[in-house]
């Protein structure tokens, strides 16, 4: 399947420096940054730098590299919040929308992790 990056999209515009944000965490092959607009106390959007639409074009098309890159930068993250369940952190939420159905807004794949308070159910039927 062939994916179509649109390298004006906002994240691609981060990458390059053209619009400031709030870094987390940047690694060889992954950024992460405090979202603008947070819906929980801690919210932190993670890519990768390489040009991939969704989770499976990454999955598929990624370099081992890249795909532990990103994997251990998500997990560091949850870390260094003091989120993770296994450090005695009340739990956290990972958030990747792909596609028109799962309401995708940005065409760069990005997970959001989401943490500080009760996030309620996912989704409701």
């Amino acid at each position: 399947m062939a994916y179509e990056y649109d390298d004006q999209n906002i994240f691609a515009k981060i990458l390059r420096g053209e619009i400031p944000n709030t870094t987390v965490l940047e690694t060889e092959h992954t950024l992460a940054f405090r979202d603008i607009a947070p819906q929980a106390p801690e919210h932190v959007i993670v890519i990768p730098k390489g040009a991939y639409v969704t989770y499976d074009h990454f999955a598929n098309s990624a370099t081992e590299e890249e795909i532990v890159d990103y994997t251990r930068t998500i997990g560091r993250i949850c870390n260094d919040l003091g989120v993770s369940p296994g450090l005695d952190g009340q739990g956290y939420r990972v958030i990747s929308n792909a596609g028109a159905a799962g309401v995708q807004e940005v065409p760069h794949l990005h997970m959001h992790i989401l943490a500080g308070r009760p996030l309620g159910r996912m989704l409701e039927k």
